[in-house]
């Protein structure tokens, strides 16, 4: 949940939105050039890709713009479903609870065994995405996909529930690689980044469609919900064409240029761009090859600090936690569950698009201690609210109190702590140390992830206010991480980021 991602972090090689990962600990990076300002070399290839890409006239061709939105479009239907996974347990828990007679201790397994499957699912995208392709890929994570919420629908017991639960775990953590991956290689340079962004608005829109229809509908049709994409998902691959980036990696050549071609339009000229992607491909293969122990060498072990750091507090701040279980955290502060989590449906697509805008304006570092300032903020007044729960003070402020404390959370979390890190991470690491580094933090977040879920219903057992004083206390500390060692990485190119980085080791 929450776990939101600009498309810088495509473009960089990084896996984005949750989780992504490679095959035995590494993370494959996508096929693509990055170039520095006074690069003349790239000013070329990007003059002859425009080329390619527009007609003599300067408009970009029809056709193949349709295909480009097409396979787009199907792609993410993966990502819409990424979302419907995460946010399915925060209004079901009543209702499942209820029905199969659940405790605490089971249903805290169900909400955070998700985080078991996708770590599992992230260490091996990257290797199944490379052997396989993207397409077979991801038509494989969707028809697990619907194993795992038939499992859930014909659920009679708790086992047959985290079967369910594990396997849409591994799916959710293999599409949250690929699907980015996929748009990225298909995509031209000049719309790389609205389209890299398609993939974070539709995880936030799954989420928000599950909390919104499930304060609606029961726990088992909701299951729906996340049936219709993998359906989508399936039948769509079928009429969309492979990465032309993966299929020169695998040296189909003339599969690479008839799908090149016809994501680029039948009249286009592909001759300069493909001349790139093969060029691109063999400097790929020209840099040594990183390991793990590489990562915390002099020069490197900066960036995993920052890195590491980063998603260790944005999971300390509480996020799963509030994700997970949003509904019981309203009908235990006395509000309608039903009404907290449509609210928190409606509230997140805007503002996370929102802070994609502000991410290139404000600044990383602004950015992640506003977000953490707000976090802190609404922390703190949920702790409040559950304070004067427990002491029989001011009960008609507790409910006010804690749905304004969780919608302040969600939002500012939303705008700079959900993205930033992950914007951050994959700008940070030199070029060779990008896979390595993007599983090792990756792995982290799924870890911290899993501690958070799992014990954030026996945290709230113990004392309400105190789980959320400490995710305030977390915040603040956030705040400070931030401001001493985080560095600004707005307006510039990866090699100043990585020069900047060598004057502070």
């Amino acid at each position: 949940m929450g776990i939101v991602r600009a498309a810088e972090d495509v473009e960089a090689g990084v896996p984005v939105a949750g989780a992504g990962g490679g095959g035995g600990g590494e993370v494959t990076a996508p096929l693509l050039r990055h170039c520095g300002k006074d690069d003349e070399e790239c000013k070329i290839r990007d003059k002859a890709e425009e080329a390619s890409e527009c007609g003599s006239d300067g408009r970009r061709d029809g056709g193949s713009l349709r295909m480009l939105l097409l396979s787009t479009a199907v792609a993410v239907c993966g990502s819409f479903e990424f979302g419907t996974c995460v946010g399915y347990s925060a209004p079901t828990q009543s209702g499942i609870v209820d029905e199969l007679g659940l405790s605490i201790s089971e249903f805290a397994i169900f909400g955070s065994i998700l985080t078991i499957g996708a770590m599992i699912g992230a260490v091996t995208s990257g290797r199944l995405a490379d052997f396989l392709g993207r397409k077979m890929t991801m038509r494989i994570s969707a028809t697990i996909c619907i194993f795992g919420w038939l499992s859930i629908l014909l659920a009679k017991s708790a086992i047959m529930l985290y079967f369910g639960r594990i396997l849409l775990g591994f799916s959710t953590g293999v599409l949250s690689y690929v699907v980015p991956v996929f748009i990225a290689e298909i995509a031209p340079k000049n719309l790389r980044g609205g389209l890299g962004t398609s993939n974070q608005l539709l995880i936030c829109s799954g989420s928000s469609a599950t909390y919104i229809i499930g304060a609606l509908v029961a726990w088992r049709n909701l299951v729906l919900v996340g049936l219709v994409p993998c359906v989508l998902l399936l039948a769509g691959l079928f009429f969309i064409p492979e990465s032309p980036r993966w299929l020169a990696n695998v040296g189909r050549e003339k599969e690479f240029h008839t799908s090149l071609q016809k994501l680029r339009g039948e009249d286009a000229d592909i001759s300069e761009e493909a001349i790139e992607i093969k060029e691109y491909i063999e400097s790929l293969r020209s840099f040594p090859k990183a390991r793990l122990q590489d990562l915390f060498l002099s020069k490197n072990i900066y960036a995993v600090i920052v890195g590491v750091g980063l998603m260790v507090f944005q999971q300390l701040g509480g996020i799963n936690g509030v994700g997970f279980y949003a509904s019981y955290i309203f009908s235990s502060a006395g509000l309608s569950g039903k009404l907290g989590t449509i609210l928190i449906g409606i509230i997140q697509i805007p503002i996370t698009f929102f802070g994609a805008i502000l991410m290139d304006r404000s600044g990383r570092r602004v950015l992640l201690m506003v977000s953490a300032s707000g976090t802190f903020l609404g922390c703190f007044l949920t702790g409040i609210s559950f304070y004067l729960k427990a002491h029989g003070l001011f009960p008609e402020w507790v409910p006010t109190l804690a749905l304004s404390g969780i919608l302040v959370y969600i939002g500012t979390y939303s705008i700079g702590m959900g993205p930033v890190p992950w914007v951050v991470m994959s700008e940070i690491f030199s070029i060779n140390m990008k896979a390595i580094g993007g599983s090792l933090v990756t792995l982290v977040s799924w870890l911290g992830s899993f501690a958070i879920s799992y014990s954030f219903n026996f945290l709230m057992d113990w004392s309400s206010a105190g789980t959320f004083f400490m995710f305030s206390a977390a915040s603040l500390v956030t705040v400070l991480f931030v401001a001493k060692l985080v560095p600004e990485t707005k307006g510039r190119t990866l090699e100043e980021i990585q020069d900047s980085l060598n004057c502070r080791r």
